[in-house]
């Protein structure tokens, strides 16, 4: 009996530690570089003009992600006016042919307005705690550094916009920008599974 109490303990540890992995919401996140689609490194501090910045997580071959490339436009356009900036990262998701050699030079959208960066080897997907694509960070601006502030999905439908009830991403994004918190600041992500290698 000791001994089963022992492995479920165990288990549920192990469980709890696996979920966790990632920034917790209230973090600081660190400083990264990524390479953009010209080949230029682009640092989280180059956006500290931003008061708030939107890391999108996502794959140019993922169908959920084409499905909500609109939306983040959209959104994009709303919220530039008041400061907040986004940030795609094309992250390997394992439907790539040839792995990371086709991430070195993806087909990426030509309608973006906003950087494009590569997630090579999965380093910075992995280190958010990103699990599908599409899936936003939401970071905010302070004197030291952008912290965690929601993760998750950007709303309830993601196969037809028409249908959406709880935009989650926005609501996100007014609750920061009034410097509330969020009220539910983690929601589970719809998409395309990111395989890790």
């Amino acid at each position: 009996m000791n001994r089963y109490f022992t492995f479920l303990l165990a288990f549920l540890l192990s469980s709890a530690a696996f979920a966790q992995n990632g920034y917790r919401i209230g973090s600081k996140v660190e400083n990264f570089t990524l390479k953009n689609a010209q080949n230029q490194s682009v640092e989280l501090n180059s956006f500290k003009d931003a008061p708030v910045l939107v890391v999108v997580f996502t794959s140019v071959n993922c169908p959920y992600a084409k499905l909500y490339d609109g939306r983040i436009q959209s959104l994009s356009k709303a919220y530039a006016g008041k400061g907040v900036r986004f940030v795609y990262v094309n992250t390997n998701i394992g439907l790539e042919e040839g792995g990371e050699a086709a991430q070195a030079q993806p087909d990426l959208p030509t309608s973006n307005s906003f950087p494009y960066l590569i997630d090579e080897g999965q380093q910075l997907s992995k280190k958010f705690g990103a699990t599908k694509a599409p899936e936003v960070f939401v970071l905010q601006n302070a004197q030291d550094g952008f912290y965690l502030r929601y993760k998750g999905a950007i709303d309830d439908n993601p196969q037809a916009e028409a249908y959406v009830k709880d935009r989650y991403l926005a609501t996100a994004l007014d609750a920061v920008l009034a410097g509330k918190s969020v009220s539910s600041a983690e929601r589970r992500a719809t998409g395309c599974l990111i395989k890790r290698f």
